[in-house]
């Protein structure tokens, strides 16, 4: 048997040179290695993923306790205001009312700033037109009469 340019038999046999694979093993070979390729990516970005998750989660537990700390301390801050302003010739009464009403001001203007934000709020017009859009389709939806085939079919099992 004498082999072609490509090293396949001539003849027309598939008898391979040794060392050579067919093509369905190659195909197979490629499709494994991809699979495993597949499957490490995969873990990869699942480890990934984990160590992302665990930042996250520490992070969100340091600012959880930051806000705790930072809570704990507005008391504080509060008699050391009151007492500041006392020290400057203001009765102590009047000093922790300057400093309520300072924190009511703030309050104030907090809430203004959310109602701001609230106005600015509007209505998820995009999803209220597809879902509109979809209830119409789906109320003009008709179902299509069964083909001959697919009547004998049924009427087969």
């Amino acid at each position: 048997m004498s082999a072609g340019v490509d090293g396949l038999s001539t003849s027309g046999s598939t008898a391979f040179h040794d060392g050579e694979r067919s093509l369905g093993r190659l195909v197979s070979a490629a499709t494994a290695d991809l699979s495993s390729l597949v499957h490490d990516e995969i873990a990869l970005a699942k480890a990934e993923i984990r160590q992302d998750v665990k930042r996250g989660v520490a992070g969100g537990a340091s600012l959880a306790v930051a806000g705790v700390v930072a809570l704990a301390a507005i008391p504080m801050l509060s008699f050391a205001a009151a007492y500041g302003i006392h020290a400057l010739g203001i009765t102590l009464g009047w000093s922790f009312l300057i400093v309520g009403g300072a924190y009511l001001v703030l309050a104030a203007l907090l809430g203004l700033l959310a109602m701001r934000s609230f106005k600015k709020v509007e209505k998820p017009q995009r999803t209220i037109e597809g879902a509109k859009a979809t209830a119409d389709v789906l109320r003009k939806a008709r179902p299509r009469p069964a083909t001959e085939q697919e009547k004998r079919a049924v009427l087969e099992r």
